[in-house]
C-alpha cells in the first residue's frame, strides 16, 4: 500500500514526516507559505520558503491524484469489472499516468471497430488464435462468419479479430508501463521542414530546425520549446523516433518496441500457420495505436517539463530584480526617453510622491538641447534632485549625454545618473492602476515617474506590474500561461515579504502583496490612513474595516510602523513575540531602544532561557539577530554600472573592448548584458567564469554589474557576443552566418536554439546561441 500523502512529500523533500503534517495543517487554516517560514519555524522544523511552496505543489498534486483514484475504483466497480488485483494496482497507483493506464481499458469510449468484433461474438477467435499459434487463422475464422454484422467473409473475421487483438495490446498497462520507459531512454525527437514551407521567409528563424534529431531525455527547455513554437507555427513537423532508426536512408531493422509487445503475450516466429498473422497485428498495434499514444504522452511530457524548467528560470531572474539594490529615499528625476515625441520627465520626491513633470525635446527633430539642459536644471534645483534615471529605451544614450551635461552644469547638486530597465513601465502607464493613481497625468508622463520610482526602490514599484510584462524570462509567451502566472506571483509575494513595507508609506499594490491581505483590505489600509493619518502602532490596524484577528496575526510582522511609539513596531519581530521581548528587557534592565543594535549586549544574552512552550529557539534567535540589526533590508548595497563614453551604438563597439554593462536576463546557456548600445549582448554558459558552469544562475543575476570583453559583432543581424573570462581572445567581427541562430532576449524568445553538437564552447562561435530566443 502507498504511505500516507504527508509521508510521500517528507520522502522528497528529505524532511521528517511530523514536519509535513504540521505544515500541511497551518496552510489547510489559511496561513501563507511567508507567514509559517518566518513565524511557525518550531512547528514545522524550520521548513523555508522553498520548501513549503514545493510541498504546497505536491499537496495540491497528491491530493488531485487520491481524487481521482476513488472516481476510477467507483467507476470500474460500477461496471463490475472491479477485482481485488485490479484494486490493489489502482491502490498502489504512485502517479496520474500509471492510475490513467490502469483505467484505460474501462473507460468510457466510442464505439470501436473492436467492440463491433466483440459484439459479432470474434473474441474467442482472437483469443484461440494467440493461445495455439499453430491454428490456422483462414480455416478458424470461417466458423465466424456473420453477414448481417459486417463480416460476411474470413477476410472481415480475421481484420475483426486483429482489432480486439490490438485494442488488448495497446490498452495493456503493464506493458504501455515498460514501452514508455523504453522510448523515455531511447526515443528521439526528430523535426523536418513541412515541404511548402522551407522557401517562406517566416521560416528562416526555424532553418537550423529543417533536419534535426536529439535523444528525448536531453532536449534542454530552451530547445524544446523552440521546436514546439516551430511545429505551432507551421514550418516544423515534430515526431518521436528511436534511436536505432537509420539515419542515411538505410532499411530499417527489427523494430525493438514491436519485440517488446511480441514477448509480452508470448508471440514467436516459429514458422506456424498463425505466426505471421500475429506478428503483423504486433506491427499494426504498435504503429496504428500504441505509438501515437506513446509520442502524444512523451512530446507532452516533453513540453511539461520544458514549460516548468522555463516558469523556474523566470521565477529566478524575477526574484533577482525585485531584490535589487534600491537608492534609497532620495528625490529622483525620471526621464522617459523618446525622439519625436521627446522625452518625458517627472520628479518625485524623497518618498516617492510626484512633484512635477514636463516634456523636453533635445534630441532630432527640434534639437533643443540647451533649452532642454536649463529645463532639467531648473526642476533639479527646485526639489534638490539627486538621483537621475533615464529609462533604457529608444534615444536612450543620448539622453544619457544629456544627463551627463546636466550633471556638471550643476556640480553643487552632487547628482548621480542611471540608466534603469524601463520594461513594463508602458503596461503600467495604461494601466487602471496607474489611472486610479494619477487620474490627471498624461499616459506618456506615467511611465517617466516608474522609471524614476524604480530607481528608489524596485520591488515597490515593479509590484504594480503584471510579472510577465518585466519580461526576464526565456520563451514566457510559449508555456502555460495560468501556471506561469501563479508561479510569478509566489515569487512576488516571498520578496515582498521578505523585506517587509512601511504600512504609512506602502501603495495599495504592495500592500496586497502581504500575507493575509487581499486587494480589498490593502485599499481599505490605504483609505484608513488618508482619512486618519498615519498608523500609530501595529495595534491601530485592528481598527480598518474586514481587517481581524486572523488576518493580523498573518500580515502584523511584515508591516512596518517607522515612526510610531514602540521601535519594535518597525522591526521584524511579530507583536505575538513582544512579551518574549519584554521578558529579556526585563531580565537586562535596559529599555528596548538602548538594547537596539548593541550587538555587545545581545551577544551575552543566552536564547534558551527565553524559551517556552510557544516560542522556541528559532524564534527568540530570531528575535535578537533583529534586535541587533532592527529593520535590515535583505537586499544588497546599491552599486551602478558605468557605460562607456563613446560607446552608444552598434557601430561603436570593437572587439577586444572592455565594458561594464547590466545583467537584464539570466538563461539556461547564458545571461544577457546591457552595454548600453540598444541591444544586449549574450555571455554564453561557456565564457561566464574560469570553470565550468552549469547553472548560470550561479555566478550572475539579473541587475547585477558585471565587467565584459567584446567577442563578436554582427552588425546586420545586431548580435553581440561577451565574454566575462577577460583571458578570452576576441574573434575577428562577423557580418553573416556567424551568428547563425541568434537573437535578442529582452523578455521572451521567440527563435530556435542551437543544436547540441553545434553549439559553442569557445568563444568565437559564442554568437550561435543567440536563437534560444528572440525579441519580444
Amino acid at each position: 500500500m502507498l504511505l500516507p500523502i504527508e509521508q510521500r512529500i517528507a520522502a522528497e523533500l528529505g524532511v521528517q514526516p511530523r514536519q509535513v503534517i504540521a505544515a500541511v495543517q497551518l496552510l489547510d487554516e489559511g496561513a501563507t507559505v511567508p507567514f509559517v517560514a518566518r513565524y511557525r519555524k518550531e512547528v514545522t522544523g524550520g521548513l523555508d520558503d522553498t520548501q513549503l511552496r514545493n510541498l504546497e505543489e505536491r499537496l495540491g498534486y497528491l491530493r488531485e491524484l487520491e481524487d481521482r483514484r476513488v472516481a476510477v475504483i467507483n467507476s470500474i466497480a460500477e461496471q463490475g469489472k472491479l477485482d481485488p488485483a485490479l484494486r490493489e494496482a489502482i491502490e498502489n497507483a504512485e502517479t496520474k499516468q500509471r492510475l490513467e493506464d490502469l483505467y484505460l481499458p474501462f473507460k468510457q469510449k466510442r464505439r470501436t471497430k473492436a467492440q463491433i468484433a466483440r459484439e459479432a461474438g470474434i473474441e474467442p477467435l482472437a483469443d484461440a488464435l494467440l493461445a495455439d499459434p499453430g491454428l490456422t487463422p483462414e480455416a478458424e475464422a470461417a466458423a465466424y462468419l456473420n453477414a448481417e454484422a459486417g463480416f460476411a467473409d474470413t477476410k472481415a473475421v480475421l481484420d475483426g479479430a486483429r482489432q480486439i487483438l490490438m485494442e488488448r495490446f495497446a490498452e495493456d498497462a503493464e506493458l504501455i508501463g515498460k514501452l514508455r520507459e523504453y522510448l523515455s531512454d531511447h526515443g528521439v525527437v526528430a523535426s523536418t521542414v513541412i515541404a511548402d514551407k522551407a522557401t517562406d521567409p517566416a521560416a528562416a528563424k526555424f532553418r537550423d530546425w529543417f533536419d534535426f534529431r536529439e535523444a528525448i531525455e536531453t532536449v534542454p527547455s530552451h530547445r524544446a520549446l523552440a521546436l514546439f513554437r516551430g511545429r505551432n507555427e507551421g514550418f516544423l513537423r515534430l515526431q518521436l523516433g528511436l534511436d536505432s532508426d537509420p539515419t542515411d536512408g538505410s532499411p530499417a531493422g527489427p523494430n525493438p518496441c514491436e519485440g517488446r509487445i511480441a514477448g509480452h503475450f508470448g508471440i514467436k516466429d516459429q514458422g506456424r500457420p498463425a505466426d505471421a498473422w500475429l506478428r503483423e497485428t504486433v506491427r499494426w498495434a504498435w504503429s496504428v495505436k500504441i505509438s501515437l499514444h506513446l509520442e502524444l504522452e512523451l512530446l507532452g511530457q516533453l513540453r511539461e517539463k520544458a514549460e516548468e524548467e522555463a516558469i523556474r528560470v523566470f521565477g529566478r531572474n524575477l526574484k533577482d530584480l525585485l531584490l535589487a539594490a534600491p537608492a534609497g529615499p532620495r528625490a529622483t528625476l525620471g526621464l522617459d526617453p523618446g525622439l519625436r515625441t521627446g522625452v518625458k520627465v517627472a520628479v518625485v520626491d524623497q518618498t516617492g510622491k510626484l512633484v512635477d513633470t514636463g516634456v523636453i525635446y533635445p534630441h532630432e527633430p527640434r534639437r533643443d538641447w540647451d533649452g532642454s539642459l536649463h529645463a532639467l536644471a531648473r526642476l533639479c534645483e527646485k526639489h534638490k534632485v539627486s538621483l537621475i534615471a533615464i529609462g533604457n529605451g529608444t534615444a536612450s544614450r543620448e539622453t544619457d549625454k544629456l544627463a551627463a551635461e546636466l550633471i556638471k552644469l550643476r556640480p553643487e547638486l552632487s547628482m548621480t545618473k542611471i540608466v534603469v530597465s524601463e520594461a513594463g513601465a508602458s503596461v503600467y502607464s495604461a494601466s487602471e492602476l496607474a489611472a486610479k493613481e494619477f487620474p490627471d497625468l498624461d499616459v506618456s508622463l506615467r511611465g517617466a515617474v516608474s522609471i524614476a520610482r524604480r530607481l528608489q526602490d524596485p520591488l515597490a514599484e515593479l509590484v504594480k506590474i503584471d510579472p510577465k510584462s518585466i519580461g526576464v524570462g526565456q520563451y514566457q509567451h510559449d508555456v502555460n500561461q495560468s501556471r506561469l502566472a501563479r508561479a510569478l506571483d509566489s515569487v512576488v509575494e516571498d520578496c515582498v515579504n521578505a523585506v517587509g513595507v512601511d504600512v504609512n508609506m506602502a501603495s495599495a499594490a504592495l500592500l496586497t502583496r502581504i500575507s493575509g491581505l487581499n486587494p480589498t483590505l490593502a485599499a481599505n489600509i490605504v483609505a484608513h490612513r488618508d482619512a486618519n493619518g498615519p498608523f500609530p502602532s501595529r495595534a491601530a490596524l485592528l481598527d480598518v474595516p474586514r481587517l481581524g484577528p486572523k488576518t493580523f496575526e498573518q500580515a502584523a510582522g511584515f508591516l512596518r510602523v517607522t515612526t510610531g511609539s514602540n521601535p519594535l513596531d518597525a522591526s521584524a519581530v511579530h507583536p505575538e513575540a513582544y512579551p518574549v521581548v519584554e521578558r529579556i528587557l526585563a531580565d537586562i534592565k535596559k529599555g528596548v531602544r538602548e538594547i537596539m543594535g548593541d550587538s555587545r549586549a545581545l551577544g551575552q544574552i543566552k536564547a534558551e532561557r527565553y524559551t517556552d512552550e510557544r516560542f522556541g529557539l528559532p524564534t527568540v534567535q530570531d528575535i535578537l539577530k533583529e534586535l541587533d540589526k532592527p529593520g535590515r533590508d535583505p537586499r544588497p548595497e546599491f552599486t551602478t554600472a558605468s557605460f562607456k563614453e563613446g560607446v552608444e551604438e552598434l557601430k561603436d563597439l570593437s572587439v577586444g573592448m572592455i565594458l561594464e554593462g547590466v545583467v537584464t536576463n539570466v538563461t539556461n546557456f547564458g545571461a544577457f548584458v546591457d552595454i548600453g548600445v540598444h541591444q544586449d549582448g549574450l555571455v554564453h554558459v561557456s565564457a561566464l567564469a574560469d570553470r565550468f558552469v552549469k547553472d548560470p544562475h550561479s555566478v550572475v543575476k539579473a541587475g547585477q554589474v558585471v565587467k565584459v570583453k567584446v567577442l563578436e559583432v554582427d552588425l546586420p543581424r545586431k548580435r553581440i557576443a561577451l565574454t566575462m573570462r577577460m583571458g578570452d581572445q576576441p574573434q575577428a567581427a562577423s557580418h553573416g552566418g556567424g551568428a547563425r541562430d541568434a537573437r535578442d532576449n529582452r523578455g521572451g524568445g521567440r527563435g530556435p536554439a542551437a543544436k547540441p553538437q553545434r553549439e559553442p564552447a569557445m568563444a568565437g562561435s559564442l554568437a550561435n546561441a543567440f536563437a534560444k530566443v528572440l525579441k519580444k
